[in-house]
């Protein structure tokens, strides 16, 4: 008897320290050491590639400990970032969708850019405004009219 392939396969990552630095915006430049690219394989189209070629990539930013980036907007990148906050301080981007590693790395990229502009701007304070009198007769009216409906939906008493 020979041996039998058990359907397996190993999956390898592979572990990148990106050397070069990632300009978002005039005054916001990410070093290099702050980013670290990590490959897989991806699941979905790939032909006979997708078993063999790590083409999935997940960029990984040390937002927490970034001195590129200020305080007020690490807060706003929190927020928006979502699930994608690690516990550690980290902001994890996963991108498979297409087949090139090449194409999937400037996706990573884009999007990490994409999300910190975002955070980059400060939200409008909202102004307190006071209703206007006829909104507030509008919405006293249909609060009479609906509790005369529910008022009707009551136990028919003896007439």
């Amino acid at each position: 008897m020979g041996a039998r392939a058990t359907g397996k396969t190993r999956q390898t990552r592979y572990i990148i320290h990106m050397a070069e630095d990632l300009r978002i915006t005039d005054t916001i430049t990410l070093q290099g050491w702050e980013l670290t690219e990590q490959f897989t394989r991806a699941s979905g189209p790939g032909g006979q590639n997708v078993n063999k070629v790590s083409t999935a990539v997940e960029l990984r930013f040390e937002a927490e400990r970034s001195p590129s980036i200020p305080d007020p907007v690490k807060a706003r990148l929190k927020r928006l970032a979502g699930r994608r906050w690690t516990l550690d301080g980290a902001l994890v981007i996963f991108v498979q969708d297409t087949r090139s590693q090449a194409r999937n790395r400037d996706l990573a990229r884009e999007r990490l850019a994409e999300l910190i502009v975002k955070a980059t701007e400060r939200p409008k304070r909202r102004v307190a405004t006071k209703p206007t009198y006829g909104s507030v007769k509008r919405r006293l009216k249909a609060k009479k009219v609906r509790g005369e409906v529910k008022a009707l939906r009551g136990d028919v008493g003896e007439e």
